[in-house]
């Protein structure tokens, strides 16, 4: 029969190291928050092989005493805890610090060697204590300014069991950057510099403002491509840089959230910024942002993960909407904006075209001047050339020209998107602004249009002005699908969609929001069934609106493929700069483009 003992100490502490030290980039958090929370203003790191072989961090915080260091490597020792709210009910909740030093410490030196070199203030005297994967090796005077080093060597290298689940040297530098990177996010008014197998990989000075910081170490596009956010309610405080919807990525990894300072990665938060940029973004991509969120410390609880990189709110529907609301304000501001860096393949596509040859003898071109001008054919057979240019010549191109119904020089500041000048592929809208050629996807910007005139109709507020169908139509779904649009009605209904079941697999439509009368009722019945199903139960009663309303406008929006009067484009361009949110369509995409005359002169080789 299997008695019960106790652990050896040693084992106790391995196993409570795989709690908070599952990786180098783990361990290399704890350390760099511990110097956070010592007050440093600078903070070194050292790494070799991703961590694997050093992680060395030094700081110019308050140090530690000889016998402060020894009791740090203890278990349950700490300096993050006040004395006066030792014991007390809910003290854990109050700390407002970013760790336990006496709890890191250990576990670290349980399954590496540890050295930790301080000094305490100016006065004092450096000291120097090693462990060796739990025992001590060393412990004596040592040289070294103000401040703390310890360096870690070896992790896991008596625990092969653990290292050999270790990733490669690239893959744990990948995730000691990211560590880096978001605490220094975290602390903008701290420097900091990171060294990997001798090469200096990031380097920011302390002092710096959340703007700056953000797009040095996230993205240099950053600062021309995103919105300030700054929301107050009550003791809740949000802010921090949002990216445009059309500056985005294809994964979430330039998402950075922050708790009271401390980076996590909780997935309410997520959830929330993809609610915000829910008609904004395609569902395959994903903002570039960085936000940083203050509450109380006794309306978050930190505890519920070893790591500490998840949280729980005692008011997530709060935090939820304070978090979509204030993203969308903040992107409100943006309005018009929009992702404006021509793409570097698209610009790379513009290429100068083969100089057709001399014209043989025989008739003559229409205009001498041309040939003047021209240099030599690049091409093989001076034939081949000649009868291109005949073919163009003789076939008269399919177009359509009117004339202007404004001269440029009548555009001022207010109208940056300028007039209009032609329509290409029936699907863009050529435009002259004062300081560039201006491209405008006609779908895509209508459908951002027809979205703000559902929402400043007031649907989803019960007064969305609906349209009456003369016949009412009958859509035919399964039964499920029939189940959620049923119990959706009544919200469905204030938007201007008049829904009511008929029989187990079909609903009756019997209007539709005014804007979108004439539009296709059955897919536009389809596709809200869709929405629904996939995530209708997980949103607020907001979000459900918002994405309700991107499908409807999706449907009511001009398409690709019809022709457009000029007086139509000229009036489709003045509702973008009045409109909110008109940089972008409700799938992230931009809806218009700009090349500077700077650009353009590029393309013609004039700069």
């Amino acid at each position: 029969m299997r008695t019960i003992r106790r652990l050896p100490e040693n084992l106790v502490n391995r196993i409570a190291a795989g709690e908070v030290v599952e990786r180098p980039a783990s361990a290399l958090k704890e350390l760099i928050e511990n110097a956070i929370d010592a007050g440093a203003s600078q903070i070194a790191v050292r790494l070799a092989e991703g961590g694997l072989g050093l992680i060395e961090v030094t700081d110019d915080g308050c140090g530690m005493r000889a016998d402060e260091i020894a009791l740090a490597l203890e278990r349950h020792a700490t300096s993050k805890l006040p004395e006066s709210l030792v014991g007390q009910d809910g003290a854990i909740e109050m700390v407002a610090t970013l760790g336990f030093r006496g709890e890191a410490l250990p576990s670290i030196a349980s399954v590496a060697r540890v050295t930790i070199e301080s000094r305490a203030g100016a006065q004092g005297e450096a000291w120097a204590r090693v462990v060796d994967h739990g025992i001590v090796v060393s412990d004596g005077p040592a040289a070294l300014p103000p401040g703390t080093r310890v360096r870690v060597e070896d992790l896991f290298g008596k625990v092969p069991a653990r290292r050999k689940f270790l990733r490669s040297a690239r893959a744990e530098w990948a995730a000691s950057l990211d560590v880096v990177r978001r605490l220094a996010l975290a602390r903008p008014d701290i420097g900091f510099a990171l060294e990997h197998d001798g090469r200096r990989a990031l380097q920011v000075q302390p002092g710096d403002t959340l703007a700056a910081r953000t797009a040095q170490l996230v993205a240099r596009e950053l600062h021309d491509n995103a919105v300030a956010v700054d929301l107050v309610r009550g003791p809740f405080h949000l802010m921090g840089v949002a990216g445009l919807p059309t500056y985005n990525r294809g994964v979430a990894d330039h998402q950075y959230l922050f708790v009271n300072g401390r980076p996590v990665k909780d997935k309410l938060l997520i959830g929330a910024v993809r609610g915000a940029y829910a008609d904004m973004l395609a569902r395959d991509r994903h903002a570039v942002l960085a936000l940083f969120l203050e509450v109380p410390p006794e309306e978050v609880d930190v505890n519920v993960h070893p790591a500490k990189t998840e949280v729980r709110f005692r008011d997530p529907a709060l935090v939820r909407g304070m978090i979509v609301s204030g993203l969308r304000q903040a992107l409100m501001t943006g309005d018009r904006r929009s992702a404006q860096a021509p793409d570097a393949a698209a610009m790379q596509a513009w290429q100068a075209e083969p100089i057709a040859p001399l014209p043989p003898p025989g008739p003559a071109p229409q205009s001498n001047l041309f040939w003047q001008s021209r240099e030599p054919a690049r091409v093989s057979e001076a034939g081949q050339a000649w009868r291109g240019y005949e073919a163009a010549v003789m076939a008269p191109p399919a177009a359509r020209a009117e004339p202007a119904m404004e001269a440029v020089g009548s555009i001022g500041p207010d109208h940056p998107l300028g007039v209009a000048r032609g329509q290409i592929a029936a699907t863009y809208i050529v435009a002259e602004a004062q300081d560039g050629l201006v491209l405008v996807d006609q779908h895509a910007a209508h459908e951002r249009l027809v979205l703000e005139r559902l929402r400043a109709a007031g649907a989803g507020e019960g007064t969305a002005p609906a349209q009456a169908l003369l016949l009412p139509e009958v859509v035919e779904l399964d039964e499920p699908s029939c189940d959620r649009l049923e119990e959706a009605a009544a919200e469905l209904a204030a938007y201007g969609l008049s829904l009511e079941r008929f029989g187990p697999a079909a609903m009756l439509v019997r209007s539709v929001p005014a804007v979108l009368k004439g539009g296709d009722v059955q897919a536009l019945v389809r596709d809200v069934a869709d929405d629904l199903a996939k995530n209708g139960a997980a949103l607020l009663l907001g979000e459900k609106r918002d994405l309700v309303l991107a499908t409807m406008a999706c449907h009511g929006s001009v398409r690709a493929g019809r022709v457009l009067s000029v007086a139509e484009m000229n009036a489709l361009l003045r509702e973008m700069e009045v409109t909110p949110r008109s940089g972008q369509c409700n799938h992230g995409r931009p809806t218009w483009i700009k090349l500077a005359h700077g650009d353009i002169e590029k393309l013609f080789g004039r700069k």
